[in-house]
């Protein structure tokens, strides 16, 4: 079903052909034997021209897992981007070697970009503020394993949102499930971007905006953390004034609803309080390794071996 295509954003696949991947990642966590050597001889290319923890070493366990090989750099210094190599030169060359793609880049479009130059499936690792279609994958996964569905949800999404690519990518993907809310959770100068909002009033999905975290918490279902992203600001000066502006700790929690379920894409830095991890309620590490299920998922149905 999805054999030989790319994934750039998190539109390119439908909501059945994605609950379908959920279905085989859960399949994958009740045992870890499944799928195993599915992918044995091929090889995964990872470039990263940003730096990645997740995201790279879930898609390198993720093939490893599946009995494949993988190839790459984890630094564009290592790579002849330093010497001026295009992308798309560079995308040739690693389509020439590896049977799958798997691209960070801090350039909006760049995934889209490599895309039409490879021969071989390109997969968006995230692109600038733009997109990162498989953190989409983890949420959703994780919702549907902590909740049940992904349905009958108010959602809320809270910090830097005008640059948070995890949260533009699920924001869009959420709009086609049924009866979510969401409330976005932000500072003036890091509101959710026009685009977003127009997506989501197209599809009459009920949504507001709001500084407040407090008032907030009560009705929310899912929170959805992001941290203020230093590398996305020109000025220091804004980013130290923003960067603690919302804080998760547990006194915020004691306000939340006892079935509330808190995610974060990772990495932290201040914006939720050490001591919320021991509150049952805390999901984002658990959030991070379904990541590497629904990527042995993604991966063993893009190169066709199941």
């Amino acid at each position: 079903m999805l054999k030989g295509r790319s994934l750039i954003e998190p539109g390119n696949f439908s909501i059945e052909e994605m609950d379908s991947l959920f279905t085989l990642a859960e399949k994958i966590e009740s045992d870890e034997h499944h799928l195993r050597e599915c992918c044995r001889g091929k090889l995964l290319a990872t470039l990263f021209f940003e730096p990645s923890t997740r995201t790279r070493l879930s898609f390198e366990a993720a093939m490893l897992r599946l009995g494949g090989n993988c190839l790459g750099f984890a630094d564009p210094g290592s790579s002849s981007a330093v010497k001026g190599e295009s992308l798309a030169d560079t995308i040739r060359m690693a389509a020439g070697y590896a049977d799958v793609i798997v691209m960070r880049n801090p350039k909006e479009g760049a995934a889209l970009l490599a895309s039409r130059y490879s021969p071989v499936p390109v997969i968006n690792a995230g692109d600038g503020g733009h997109h990162h279609p498989t953190q989409t994958l983890t949420d959703l996964l994780t919702i549907r394993r902590l909740r049940g569905a992904v349905k009958n949800l108010t959602v809320g999404f809270c910090g830097d949102l005008k640059f948070g690519r995890t949260v533009h990518s699920l924001a869009k993907t959420l709009a086609y499930y049924e009866n979510i809310t969401m409330v976005f959770i932000s500072p003036e100068e890091l509101v959710i971007p026009e685009y977003i909002t127009r997506h989501l009033q197209k599809l009459k999905i009920e949504f507001s905006e709001t500084r407040n975290l407090e008032e907030s918490m009560p009705r929310l279902d899912v929170l959805y953390m992001t941290r203020v992203q230093r590398e996305r600001f020109f000025n220091e000066e804004d980013y130290i004034r923003l960067k603690d502006i919302y804080v998760l700790n547990a006194e915020r929690m004691s306000l939340g609803k006892e079935e509330l379920i808190v995610l974060h894409p990772l990495p932290r830095v201040n914006e939720i309080a050490v001591e919320v991890d021991d509150d049952p309620r805390a999901a984002y590490f658990r959030q991070a390794k379904y990541g590497m299920y629904v990527r042995m998922a993604l991966l063993s149905s893009i190169m066709g071996v199941i």
